[in-house]
């Protein structure tokens, strides 16, 4: 497999893990990593890309370990010097982490795109996986709720998830295209298999699927597409993953995560504790442990998928 290119569609800090895994084990430049920017949103007119920079710090190995997102060993200066002068302070933006949200923005603001940007500090940061915007596009993920219609970052950030939530879109999808390296990345003649990380479908990999032509481009792919749940027992392991399936009135189980993905992928990996499932399933499932505690458990996971997928070639699609 290694010999190949791998692609992976990643959002979030589940995703983030498990690229690192596989980032440890593919060689220098030969996996794609397609990031959500759907969470991407203006900040104290700064430009932010959350889930970019979660991955970028991942692959780094500067991301807070803690919390699986920002950088290690943060310091908060800015943030209290903005609060005492009455600014808001909801997000909060670390004095390191704000450099990376300062240089984004100069570059956006003197006409790079954000594809160039990310390559660009990737390669700061000594990163060897290539790292993919899903668009050069704006789209901005909306969230319907109790509360009346809040972005992305108003409802997951500000509000704690808290809102019960009746749908979510993604406007400017309808108008986007994907950026030329996930296209390059998807029309790769060495390309293996194509991995959806175990981040949260309805708000990670949704707004990626959303882009004009890029779900058709996975669904026909002529390699093996395989799905890591990110439910474990019927419970999310991090973040609104289950709350968000219980509000839409979907079953919080793997069952529900292979039938959301219907059509787009040939398997599913399914942790021990959802066992039961596989015999349920009209496509492949790998059982196995797919809580990712340390890097050991990331690198494991990621060498399971990879084997799997190898596994998988020359099957056809079933469904779920």
């Amino acid at each position: 497999m290694t010999k190949g290119t791998l692609v992976a569609l990643t959002g979030g800090v589940g995703g983030a893990k498990l690229a690192a895994g596989l980032a440890r084990l593919m060689p220098a430049g030969k996996l794609k990593l397609i990031v959500n920017t759907g969470d991407d949103f203006e900040h104290l007119g700064l430009q932010i890309s959350p889930d970019i920079d979660t991955l970028i710090y991942t692959l780094a190995n500067l991301v807070n370990q803690e919390n699986g997102w920002g950088r290690r060993d943060e310091t908060w200066s800015f943030m209290q010097a903005l609060g005492e002068l009455g600014g808001e302070t909801w997000f909060r933006l670390g004095d390191a982490d704000l450099a990376m949200h300062v240089e984004r923005t100069r570059r956006l603001r003197a006409g790079e795109t954000l594809s160039q940007i990310t390559a660009t500090l990737a390669r700061k940061l000594s990163i060897a996986s290539d790292i993919l915007p899903m668009t050069d596009h704006r789209v901005r993920t909306r969230v319907e709720t109790d509360a009346g219609t809040l972005d992305f970052q108003d409802y997951f950030v500000r509000k704690a998830c808290k809102p019960t939530v009746n749908a979510i879109r993604f406007d400017g999808a309808e108008g986007a295209q994907p950026a030329a390296g996930v296209i390059r990345a998807l029309e790769d003649p060495d390309l293996r298999a194509i991995i959806i990380c175990p981040s949260n479908p309805y708000l990670s990999i949704d707004p990626l699927l959303s882009i004009a032509g890029l779900r058709e481009r996975i669904a026909t792919a002529a390699v093996p597409v395989i799905a890591v749940s990110p439910i474990i027992g019927g419970a999310a392991v991090k973040g609104p993953t289950a709350k968000i399936m219980k509000e839409l009135g979907i079953a919080q189980c793997s069952l529900a995560i292979a039938q959301h993905y219907r059509g787009l992928i040939d398997a599913i990996v399914l942790d021990h504790a959802d066992r039961h499932l596989a015999e349920q399933l009209a496509i492949p499932a790998l059982v196995t442990n797919t809580l990712m505690r340390c890097e050991q458990d990331r690198e494991r996971l990621a060498e399971e998928c990879i084997a799997f997928a190898a596994q998988l070639h020359g099957r056809t699609r079933a469904g779920a």
